[in-house]
Order: C-alpha cells, then structure tokens, then sequence
C-alpha cells in the first residue's frame, strides 16, 4: 500500500482552510457591516491559533463620534475583533454551525497600549487557552507594525440561534 500523496486525507475528514478571505469569514460568522471586524484570515492551526488581518478606515462609523478631531478605534471593538477571530477558528469546528451562534461570556485583563488609527492594519492573533465542548477560553493580541496595542483574554460560549418568529399571514374576515 503506498502512502497517500499530499491531497490525499487518510482519515477521511475534510480539509480545513489554513487562511480564509472575506467571504469565507461571512459564511461562519453572523457578523455584518457596520460589526464585522476582520477582514482575512491568514493563519490558522486547528484548534489552536489564528491569525486574521483588520484594515482600519476613516469610514468605519464609530470614527464619527470617536474622536471627531482624532480619530481612533474604540478599545471595546479591538476586544471584539479577538473575539470574532477566536469565533472563526471556533466555528470551523461546530459541525452544525448554522443553527448555532457564537457568543462572548468574559473579558479578562484587556489593555490598550497605544492608540489605533485610520490607515492602520490589525494583526490579530488568537491562541486557545482552554478548548471544552461548548466553551473556549483564548489569549489574544493585537500588533499593528509590529507594535503591541491591545491585549486581552476572552471566552466565548456557543449557544443554540434562537429561531426566527414569522409573522402569521392576515387572513380575510
């Protein structure tokens, strides 16, 4: 029997993406415009770490109040960005993901140590602390050329999407 040639998966299980564009990123998480807060995925090791990029713009609604004459990122979404990258490395795990959603149950010791600006580039790497069945704990960074500028630990819970009410249709009297 000769060994399997490198797209070749012997245990029969699919392949996960190691990097993954935006689209690819819409498909797993629920998040939208103006709440979606990565853009690429440019490194993931099941289970483990993940890597995705944030291109910041001056169009990005919050830079309106946030600070008219100085514009910079609001900390809380730089911690939402970890969260959304640990939620894509998270999600590609969930078989049934569909009729899951992926929610925040902690932030620990978040700092911000130099402030982010339109033009700037988030690096955000996610790395799993603690990986349980419906809850993980991750350790996450955010560099923008090479600096630090935020760092926190989050956990997140997956919990079943609660289904949508349709309204019942009017019937003629």
């Amino acid at each position: 029997m000769s060994d399997p040639t490198p797209d070749q998966n012997p245990d029969q299980q699919p392949t996960l993406p190691t990097t993954m564009d935006i689209l690819e990123i819409m498909s797993l998480l629920p998040h939208r415009y103006p709440f979606l807060l990565i853009d690429r995925v440019i490194e993931i090791e099941r289970k483990q770490r993940i890597v995705a990029i944030k291109n910041v713009t001056i169009n990005e609604p919050h830079f309106q109040g946030h600070f008219p004459d100085y514009p910079i990122m609001p900390g809380v979404l730089m911690v939402e960005a970890i969260a959304q990258a640990g939620g894509a490395l998270l999600l590609n795990e969930i078989p049934d993901r569909d009729s899951k959603l992926m929610v925040f149950t902690s932030i620990e010791n978040a700092r911000f140590r130099r402030p982010v600006t339109p033009g700037d580039q988030l690096r955000i790497e996610v790395t799993v602390l603690n990986w349980r069945s419906r809850a993980v704990k991750m350790g996450g960074t955010i560099t923008v050329d090479g600096k630090l500028v935020c760092d926190a630990t989050v956990m997140c819970q997956v919990v079943p999407r609660v289904a949508k009410k349709v309204a019942p249709e009017a019937t003629p009297e």
